[in-house]
């Protein structure tokens, strides 16, 4: 086994970290305590690995978990001082990833804190998400477009009476690089425009849906609940105040490349340190967006390798179960679904064993995605 395959295995592996998150998703449970969890896990059993390897290999969070609640659509991951609880009925948005050596795995999953069936609305929206997720893993194969993948979705999520958010993009990953230069448009407009691009074998994405029942048009409400950035490293200021020289400099020593939340820094300081560092673009801010209250959004997002024999989706969890009201009715839709993600390969191969032979069910027969095996690729 190749070093890459091994940590793709291992990558493989730490989707306990997201079943752990979905658990522990109960009514009156703060947020950032579920959130400090799904961390600690992932930093906890990452830490475990290759203790003995013979040079030094970085390994933990690569996207900090984020828990965004019914309307809000994104990046929620608040500080330890705020009080927010999850509710009976919240819809959950959670976000998160990992890395071992640089090779990101990252996942989003929506979740509704209820017992029994998710219906209505509720179930319109996370079946539009989940199965515009199913129909991109299909069409983000060597020699596609990702011009295709941006139609693609569209038209599923008008099949529920939902809509694609706008300004989510699918980034192409590299080692150490979460938002590689190759990206998947989720909403085409004259404001946001993306280049031309073809998938390849051997490349790696995140595969990044959010579907709303409102507008799809997110909007910033307020600054202050931002709490996860990126290090812009082709960035560089002196910095003025002492306080942000403090910040910036823990951040270069924990956070050189990867997304980290604030709540891993001081948090007096780190309010005002980071505004300095915001403002001049040392930092990348990945802010909270909300839909209009009332509005439902659901996110599911999975990495995905683009290998000789097909797809193969690293990052999954399985859906509740779902009685939406609408259905897939469009003959073009069922055609991408009944697509298989893996090539048939010429001759006797032998089928390797575990996990892997479960995403050879997609070659035989056309998937439903409203269902909670749905997330079988």
């Amino acid at each position: 086994m190749s070093d890459d395959e091994r940590e793709e295995k291992d990558l493989w592996k730490y989707a306990e970290a997201l079943q752990l998150v979905v658990k522990e998703c109960k009514p009156k449970t703060k947020i950032v305590d579920i959130c400090e969890k799904g961390d600690a896990f992932i930093r906890e059993q990452t830490g475990n690995m290759y203790k003995n390897a013979k040079r030094k290999i970085e390994r933990g969070v690569a996207f900090p978990t984020c828990l965004s609640v019914n309307n809000t659509v994104c990046h929620f991951s608040p500080l330890a001082s705020d009080t927010s609880e999850l509710q009976e009925g919240d819809m959950v948005k959670i976000d998160m990833g990992c890395h071992i050596d640089g090779f990101i795995a990252v996942v989003a999953h929506t979740h509704v804190v209820q017992e029994g069936p998710v219906n209505d609305r509720k179930a319109d929206v996370i079946a539009a998400a989940n199965t515009a997720a199913e129909v991109a893993l299909r069409l983000v194969r060597p020699g596609k477009k990702n011009k295709d993948v941006t139609d693609a979705i569209q038209k599923v999520a008008a099949a529920y009476d939902c809509k694609i958010v706008e300004g989510v993009l699918s980034h192409q990953l590299k080692q150490f690089v979460i938002d590689g230069n190759k990206v998947i448009l989720s909403v085409s407009n004259p404001d946001t425009r993306v280049d031309d691009a073809e998938f390849e074998e051997n490349e790696v994405y995140a595969v990044d849906i959010v579907a709303s029942t409102g507008e799809g048009k997110p909007k910033l409400l307020d600054e202050k609940q931002t709490t996860i950035y990126k290090r812009a490293v082709d960035k560089n200021y002196h910095l003025k105040m002492k306080t942000s020289r403090f910040i910036f400099s823990e951040i270069n020593q924990k956070f050189p490349i990867l997304p980290f939340t604030a709540r891993a820094l001081e948090e007096k300081r780190a309010r005002l340190g980071l505004v300095e560092c915001v403002n001049h673009d040392l930092l990348q801010p990945y802010p909270v967006l909300h839909e209009k209250p009332g509005d439902y959004v659901a996110h599911i997002k999975f990495t995905v390798l683009l290998m000789p024999n097909g797809s193969d989706r690293i990052t999954l969890h399985p859906l509740q179960e779902l009685q939406p009201i609408k259905t897939i009715d469009d003959p073009e839709i069922k055609g991408w679904l009944a697509l298989g993600t893996k090539t048939k390969k010429k001759g006797g191969g032998k089928k390797k064993k575990g996990k892997k032979n479960e995403g050879d069910k997609a070659d035989a027969e056309p998937m439903d995605a409203s269902k909670t095996d749905a997330a079988a690729s």
